[in-house]
């Protein structure tokens, strides 16, 4: 199928925010949990993983990564929110915002096409304010 890309990934949540997007697009998900480089910068995460995830499947597919940007905190936790959420916890973050004023913040995603000649990226950003 010409409109058909496979999504190697095993968390479900980033496969429905891939269908938010490309409503035309049928995707075939392989389940597998792929290396993440330790970085704070969701292109070179999304690359990385969209280039294991060709060599896996051989086939187009994608990667998505995202991360979450509190401004009053300079950004924190930014791509790294599982390891924020498994340290401080969420009440840990929320401590942290304890009487800030600013309360923007974002969740940014990348999502990365490899066709196996190139890699193509598409961007979210999602702005918010703060609970």
């Amino acid at each position: 199928m010409d409109n058909e890309i496979v999504f190697v990934t095993h968390n479900t949540g980033k496969i429905k925010s891939a269908e938010r997007y490309f409503k035309n697009l049928k995707f075939t998900t392989f389940n597998y949990e792929l290396d993440e480089p330790r970085s704070d910068d969701i292109k070179e995460i999304a690359t990385a993983k969209v280039k294991q995830a060709y060599e896996i499947v051989k086939r187009p597919c994608i990667a998505l990564d995202t991360d979450f940007r509190i401004d009053e905190l300079n950004g924190f936790p930014r791509a790294f929110v599982n390891f924020s959420l498994d340290t401080i916890g969420i009440n840990g973050i929320l401590k942290l915002m304890e009487n800030k004023q600013n309360r923007k913040c974002a969740f940014n995603e990348c999502l990365a096409y490899h066709d196996g000649k190139e890699i193509h990226y598409f961007y979210g950003k999602h702005p918010r304010n703060f609970i």
